[in-house]
């Protein structure tokens, strides 16, 4: 019996393809450094894990507090929320402090599942902070 092919399934692996290495490109983890600030954007999980370390370890060198803006973050797993622990503890120890904010209802239910809002160093607020 001879497999049956679907019209434009080539073209639609070549398309999905280019999307997946289009997402591979793009930083979604990015740091600012005035203020200190990471963006996490898109999915996050595992995958995208080797994409976000350049930007954490630029907000590790941070002379302040380090907000991370989670506005327009829709999926993120534990690797992502280990990544902030990490970072947070090692502020921490500079005597600065992790300001997550803007998280959508999902990630802030991952948050409180992790247990993130509870470790020291670590401020979970609802908007974006005021920078003067």
């Amino acid at each position: 019996m001879a497999a049956r092919s679907r019209p434009g399934g080539r073209a639609r692996n070549s398309l999905t393809r280019a999307r997946a290495d289009a997402v591979a490109c793009r930083a979604i983890v990015s740091f600012d450094e005035q203020p200190p600030l990471l963006r996490c954007s898109g999915d996050e999980d595992r995958s995208t894990q080797s994409l976000r370390r350049r930007a954490l370890s630029r907000a590790l060198k941070a002379p302040t507090d380090v907000g991370v803006d989670l506005s327009e973050l829709t999926f993120a797993d534990s690797s992502l929320m280990l990544d902030l622990v990490m970072v947070a503890r090692r502020l921490r120890k500079h005597g600065h402090q992790l300001v997550l904010y803007s998280a959508q209802p999902q990630i802030h239910r991952l948050i409180e599942l992790v247990g993130i809002d509870r470790l020291p160093g670590v401020v979970v607020a609802q908007s974006a902070p005021v920078v003067a």
